[in-house]
């Protein structure tokens, strides 16, 4: 029985080898700093993109000082001939987590320990390439000292109609005003697109639009929203840096991309999501707008509307000022980074949602965001005014992106494997 035991252990250990050399690396480790950030640190929806893009911006120069194919964001090198990509993204992802979340080492080391191990290549190109992941990864970490991570950053919103107060059910504290004082990983500062037009005035026709349509549509119990849409409403509702992480390997998988082109993927990615989030909650704590449930309750600030002291919204409200809408900006940018990266906004692209169990497929980018901007008014989170100019702000970070960051450094055909 000994032997059989000993044998099955064995054979499991093999199968967990031949499985981890099978899998795309990037992929593996987006899983891994996925639950380090977000399943164990507990990091929010949107500011879990900005140690996600830490992890992938090393990662991405890691790999790219070996091949050279990219412009590099901070780091560059010129290892040994042989130097394996693998390691250096492994290496690079690992010293980035345990660098940010070193009470989690104990569990990222043996992950660390066993991808190395999958890689079939020579010992000495295994050492040059976990080499140059280290050095990527202590590139970035020194980048990104005093970049206002975490900061002690106060907030008081002004008081009176139109302005922000917590909302039930918990009335919680405003949630991680840092992040809009943040230095960004490509815009020339968390204000760069700044949105040209305000909140909808209280006393115009377009705010009583607004208001209506939230009230109507997202309301708890509403009779006029239909089941498709409620789904829709709650699909979207879960923790975005997660959702999307996932959507992302699966697209990396389903393209049969290899190290080199997802890790400049993934870099993209992550870089134009924690902007758009920096541009994002810089102008919510600049205009401090009001929540639906907060604006329903009260009547609105106007006359001419009704208000209704016991309306609920479809899902709890997020803890942070309304305008303009977090997940209009993220998708905005992740939406066109993808067109951009895949040359065509018309992309196959899957979606899965941990609350409602449902998977969500777009033939194009377009339909993504038009999902994600009525999900926020059915939800009962955002004004459709919000939403829109979120996306225009995504939209300008992941265009900027696009054409200033990660370009190709000799002009070829893409051919994404």
């Amino acid at each position: 029985m000994r032997i059989r035991r000993l044998t099955l252990s064995f054979v499991i250990a093999l199968l967990v080898a031949a499985s981890l050399s099978a899998q795309n690396v990037v992929v593996q480790w987006n899983a891994i700093a996925s639950t380090t950030i977000i399943t164990n640190a507990k990091e929010a929806s949107v500011t879990s993109g900005v140690w996600l893009a830490y992890v992938h911006l090393a990662v991405f120069d890691a790999v790219n000082a070996i091949d050279h194919r990219f412009q590099p964001y901070l780091f560059t090198a010129n290892p040994p001939a042989g130097a394996n990509q693998d390691a250096a993204a492994i290496s690079a992802a690992h010293w980035v987590l345990v660098t940010y979340f070193p009470s989690q080492q104990p569990t990222l080391d043996p992950q660390f320990a066993a991808s190395i191990a999958a890689i079939s290549d020579t010992a000495a190109n295994i050492s040059a390439g976990t080499t140059v992941g280290e050095n990527a990864a202590k590139a970035l970490i020194t980048a990104r000292a005093n970049d206002g991570l975490l900061a002690n950053v106060s907030y008081t919103p002004p008081v009176g109609p139109g302005f922000w107060l917590p909302t039930p059910p918990a009335f919680g504290a405003p949630l991680t005003p840092w992040l809009g004082q943040m230095v960004p990983f490509t815009m020339s500062g968390a204000a760069q697109f700044f949105p040209d037009e305000g909140p909808d005035a209280l006393d115009s026709q377009q705010w009583i639009d607004d208001y209506s349509q939230v009230m109507t549509l997202g309301a708890l119990n509403s009779t006029v929203r239909t089941p498709q849409q409620t789904e829709i409403g709650l699909f979207w509702t879960e923790h975005t840096g997660q959702q999307y992480a996932r959507a992302f390997r699966n697209l990396a998988t389903q393209k049969g991309l290899g190290t080199s082109d997802t890790a400049r993927l993934m870099a993209m990615l992550w870089a134009g999501y924690a902007d758009a989030g920096i541009g994002c909650w810089n102008a919510k704590y600049t205009f401090s707008f009001w929540r639906p449930v907060t604006a329903i309750q009260a009547g609105g600030g106007n006359p001419a509307l009704t208000g209704d002291p016991n309306w609920l919204p479809l899902a709890s409200t997020p803890s942070h000022p309304e305008y303009p809408s977090a997940h209009g900006c993220v998708t905005g940018a992740v939406s066109t980074i993808l067109a951009g990266y895949f040359g065509t906004p018309n992309l196959t692209f899957s979606v899965d949602s941990k609350v409602t169990g449902n998977t969500h497929t777009f033939t194009s980018t377009n339909d993504l965001m038009q999902e994600v901007e009525a999900a926020r008014i059915y939800a009962g989170f955002h004004y459709h005014h919000s939403v829109v100019l979120g996306r225009v702000l995504g939209l300008k970070v992941g265009h900027q992106l696009m054409q200033q960051h990660f370009g190709r450094v000799q002009q070829s055909i893409p051919s994404h494997k």
